[in-house]
């Protein structure tokens, strides 16, 4: 807290010092004789200067590299750093459903965690958990460039095997003398309909004839978004028995062990939210260079992020337990495609978060030419990212409801556990015979409710005179990690060759921890309803200062068809609270031991790189080789519990809960692994406008860090359904062989075509096997037998093989203004997912999708417009969901998706640019299935948002 704190004066006082420090200097050497303008350096701007140096980035490099721009100071071609690298080929987007925004990106298929984000080659932190940086945190405002490294420069590193992925951001020497760039906007989306700010303000210079230069910029971000979602969290697999579809069974036939049989596929779980999010951030950086003399430069800077996301949440969710679906109907596949449930409870839920996401690093480099031939770079930095500084992130959930069933001997409804051809019976109240049909493709249709209400009576849905709360989901995370790192390194350069060495030294420090109201039994204790429903427990009916009113789920989710219940209800949780509190122990969350994870790896690199450049029959021909060595060494610690007992809940007849733990112990894993990691890379010009290249490398990809937890984790627990996880520290990391081969052809400025063939051979991948296991013995409070958990645990396992081609067209109409960038991207792997594995040993390549991606522009007389539009074919997003896991961890597929965003600015003078930017002009949603199209899980629409404003650049 206090390193943020100082980070954030040295900020705000930089900026202070720059304005006062830099106003009379600027504009005394604007009153002094200029220089010529030969003298200058010309920095073209606009859509076309970027493209330019985009092109020339891509063609000089040795390896295969693309680049994103600024077309000037402060003008990023996209609010969102993500949304701008999609542009590129074989690049494509990860969006949170919440808001719509690009959170991450997919290199050639492989996803956040396979790649390395750097800032000016510097690791950047994440509290996370992953690999991954989410994008949403990275302030676009002031970024020079972004440069894919799709080969790896072993200078850099080689542990990426999507890609490495570096931010350049501006230095007072880039551009010599005074600068300033200003920027203020409004950002509205249209079902929010909030006009929201957002600004910025760069300040540099450069003085003593241009040795010392001090920048410093700040910015605002603020975006405010209201999304719906209708959500099923998981398609549990098991077998039914023949009679369930039958409105009824008995006693005999659900006895029969030999009656199930049938392999099928339920929700387990349907319901709608609306969630509310506003997201603000804060970006800052100063930095410092001082030019000693002509062979010693010293840059040192530091750079600060904070962002904050408020959300509120309504929303309803019916629970269904696989045994006592009836009237079932299948597909082919064995979906469950219409079903109905005795006695099914309705539940309302509420829900207010706060997240923090804070990240300081700060750094500083030394350039030294020592001689002619040799130069040294030594850079250092320390970068820490928290999740919830102070601990001051929250979760506060609260679910009120009505229904449910009642065991009763004499009730209606027969149900396992059997005993002796002897079942349970149940009766109910308000509980009704709630069910859903899936109605075809869930890129078409939402999962269609029906039979809802208290006692079936859907006019009465929302009705608050037979409410009562239920259930207590509190919870608040912490996270910190802490990267410290080192670099030496150092280049001969003599004609035509280039020897570059070095080594370099890195720490990552994680460290989670957890509170929620599980571990305390919370969740559960005063979660019956109340009497109008039969139940004990509760509050019934809760008193109407708490409700805030109702939301109206008519034209809920534009463009599907299917029912969702009438209505959802706002209301307080913090009300709710206040009224349990005083009837027992409270309702705030307790630490949770089994959460804590400590992983702290140490990684020594060392590397050399030889260039050279010579001529093949009368062609120029680069050539490389690279060798980087790295070892590391991981310690992994934890807090080890066992559950002693398992016990049901009186006001939940199916919900299963700890009694007591095991006391805690230490836990504590040692793991070390060194690999050589080669590079290749060769080009050559056949003529002054083609050049083809050949590239081979080996590259790794660690574990996430939340794979390497040593210790067992139960997960949520009901009748006929005990989910826990495990991790291992002993992981290995990912291994990919790379080829590559690629023609360019450059035929006229800011103009060419090209064709990129790859080739990724992948072993050691981690895979998330679900065995069934017992966990110290306890026994299922249901069936009086030894609980069998569906644990999800990771381990090293097979390989596979991925490949693709890239193909990009830039070309630019002459002088017209006119032009086009525009990209595809065909994938394919021999490792798909098989959905008739039911072993729970199906394993498959996530991430990899075809894309396209097309940009049309006009740049000429001040006026920029752009139009993109972007498409991402259906994908394989990731194994295991969030409920489920029978069979293995059951799949999670992406629907394909098209989205068209459109900007435009104009110069009115050479200072003043006004703007506008549209994103998601067509609306499109964000929506997932499992094994099967017509099984889906997550439909979020999350609406289309405008920003306006004006730009300052001096």
């Amino acid at each position: 807290m206090a390193k943020a704190i100082v980070s954030k004066w040295l900020i705000a006082g930089g900026m202070g010092a720059l304005a006062v420090a830099m106003a009379g200097p600027a504009f005394a050497a604007e009153a002094a004789a200029a220089p010529n303008a030969s003298d200058a350096e010309i920095i073209v701007t606009g859509i076309r200067g970027s493209l330019q140096r985009n092109m020339d980035i891509k063609r000089a490099a040795s390896g295969v590299v693309d680049a994103i721009s600024a077309e000037d100071i402060g003008k990023f071609p996209d609010s969102n750093v993500a949304d701008s690298l999609q542009r590129l080929p074989g690049i494509s987007i990860q969006r949170t459903g919440q808001r719509g925004e690009a959170n991450g990106v997919t290199v050639r298929g492989f996803g956040g965690d396979f790649n390395d984000t750097q800032f000016d080659g510097r690791h950047l932190s994440t509290a996370s958990g992953n690999r991954a940086v989410d994008f949403t945190t990275i302030g676009s405002d002031f970024v020079s460039r972004m440069s894919v490294y799709k080969t790896p420069d072993v200078t850099l590193g080689s542990s990426a095997i999507g890609a490495t992925l570096d931010v350049s951001l501006p230095k007072p020497f880039d551009r010599k003398g005074f600068q300033m760039a200003a920027k203020a906007a409004g950002t509205v989306q249209d079902r929010n309909g909030k006009v929201v700010p957002s600004g910025g303000l760069l300040l540099s210079n450069t003085f003593a004839d241009d040795t010392v230069g001090l920048l410093g910029y700040v910015a605002y971000r603020r975006a405010d978004t209201t999304s719906n979602q209708v959500f099923i969290p998981g398609w549990v697999g098991k077998k039914f028995n023949t009679c369930q579809v039958n409105a009824a069974c008995t006693d005999a036939q659900l006895s029969d062990s030999s009656a199930w049989n049938k392999v099928g596929w339920f929700p387990q779980q349907i319901g709608a939210n609306q969630v509310t999010t506003e997201d603000a951030r804060i970006d800052g950086r100063i930095a410092f260079q001082w030019q000693a003399n002509d062979k010693l430069l010293l840059t040192i800077d530091d750079n600060f992020s904070r962002q904050v996301l408020h959300q509120q949440s309504y929303g309803y969710g019916a629970w269904f337990n696989g045994d006592d679906l009836r009237n079932v109907k299948f597909d082919s596949n064995g979906t469950v495609t219409d079903f109905n449930q005795f006695g099914t409870p309705m539940d309302f839920n509420a829900g207010i978060q706060r997240t923090i996401n804070q990240t300081n690093m700060f750094g500083a480099n030394l350039k030294w030419e020592a001689t002619d031939n040799l130069k040294f770079d030594f850079d250092g930095a320390l970068s820490r990212s928290v999740l919830n500084p102070g601990n001051n992130g929250y979760n506060d959930n609260m679910d009120i409801g009505y229904g449910g069933s009642n065991v009763d001997p004499n009730g209606s409804f027969v149900s396992t556990p059997c005993t002796n051809g002897v079942c349970t019976r149940y009766s109910t109240i308000l509980g009704a015979n709630t069910g859903a049909t899936m109605l075809g493709s869930s890129a078409n249709y939402l999962p269609s409710i029906h039979d809802v209400g208290p006692a079936g009576n859907a006019a009465a849905f929302t009705n608050q005179a037979v409410i009562g709360n239920h259930v207590i989901v509190r919870g608040a995370n912490y996270y910190t990690d802490l990267v410290k790192q080192f670099k030496a390194a150092g280049r001969w350069e003599q004609e035509n060759l280039k020897i570059d060495f070095g080594v370099r030294y890195s720490e990552d420090k994680f460290h989670q921890e957890s509170q929620n109201t599980f571990v305390n039994g919370t969740f559960a204790r005063y979660a019956g309803y109340g009497a109008p429903s039969g139940r004990t427990g509760s509050i019934a009916p809760l008193p109407a200062s708490i409700y805030q009113g109702i939301i109206s789920t008519s034209g809920f989710m534009p463009g599907y068809s299917g029912n969702v219940a009438p209505a959802l209800i706002k209301y307080d949780p913090y009300a709710v609270y206040k009224l349990l509190d005083p009837t027992g122990v409270g309702t705030a969350p307790a630490f949770d031991p089994s959460t804590v994870l400590g992983v702290k790896e140490q990684t020594y690199a060392g590397w050399l790189k030889v260039a050279m450049d010579a001529d093949l029959a009368g062609m120029p021909f680069h050539f490389s080789a690279g060798l980087r060595d790295e070892f590391t060494h991981l310690e992994a610690s934890a807090i080890g519990t066992l559950p002693v007992n398992l016990i049901t809940v009186t006001t939940d007849p199916t919900l299963i809960t700890v009694g007591s733990y095991t006391p805690q112990q230490a836990i504590i894993k040692t793991t070390n692994y060194n690999y050589l990691l080669p590079s290749f890379d060769a080009k050559l010009e056949v003529t002054s406008k083609l050049t083809l290249r050949a590239d081979a490398s080996r590259t790794l990809t660690r574990p996430a860090l939340s794979y390497l937890k040593p210790n067992i984790t139960l997960g949520t627990m009901r009748k006929g359904s005990l989910a826990a996880s495990g991790g291992n520290a002993s992981l290995k990391p990912y291994l990919s062989d790379n080829f590559d081969v690629a023609a360019e052809y450059y035929y006229k400025k800011n103009s060419y075509f090209a064709v990129n063939g790859f080739l990724k051979y992948i072993s050691n991948f981690i895979v998330g096997g679900v065995s069934t296991q017992s966990i110290n013995g306890v026994t299922d409070p249901f069936t009086g037998q030894v609980a069998q958990f569906q644990v999800n645990g990771k381990i090293n396992g097979p390989d596979g093989v991925v490949k693709g081609v890239e193909i990009a067209w830039q070309h630019v109409f002459g002088d017209t203004g006119f032009g086009f960038n525009a990209n595809a991207t065909l994938v394919n792997t021999n490792r798909k997912f098989d959905t008739s594995d039911i072993s729970g040993a199906a394993f498959a390549i996530t991430g990899l999708a075809n894309s396209a991606n097309f940009v049309g522009f006009y740049d000429k007389h001040g006026l920029q417009a752009r139009v993109a539009v972007n498409w991402r074919d259906s994908y394989l997003l990731t194994l295991g969901q969030t409920q489920g896991g029978t069979f293995g961890a059951e799949p999670v597929n992406v629907n394909q998706q098209v989205q068209v965003d459109a900007s435009a600015s104009y110069d009115i003078t050479k200072q003043v640019t006004v703007f506008v930017e549209g994103t998601n002009l067509n609306n499109s949603t964000y929506s997932t299935y499992g094994r099967w199209s017509n099984q889906p899980l997550d439909t979020w629409s999350y609406g289309r948002r405008f920003v306006f404003g004006a730009r300052f650049h001096y």
